[in-house]
């Protein structure tokens, strides 16, 4: 979690940059490919549509190798302001 403050009309205002969203895949030929289908079901999910709704910005994924696997690591990333980072780790964290 990455938190920051912009001045918005002249009033601080507080942004989280937070993981949102984290899964695993296998070997596979196309990482990419694969992991369409469960970016899709999270964004499809409760969690999905609050995120899509209220981050500031487009969330963006993340891939790394996992070398212990020999697959790949996701992690769905999005800023929230200060209000529905609060209610999104209450309710769906």
């Amino acid at each position: 979690m990455k938190k920051y403050v912009k001045v918005i009309d002249d009033k601080p205002t507080a942004f989280y940059t937070v993981v949102v969203h984290k899964f695993t895949l296998g070997d596979v030929d196309d990482p990419e490919i694969y992991a369409a289908e469960p970016i899709w079901k999270w964004q499809n999910s409760d969690s999905g549509k609050f995120i899509m709704e209220h981050a500031t910005e487009k969330p963006s994924y993340h891939q790394q190798v996992d070398h212990m696997t020999y697959g790949y690591q996701y992690a769905i990333t999005a800023t929230l302001t200060e209000t529905d980072y609060t209610y999104w780790k209450l309710k769906y964290d």
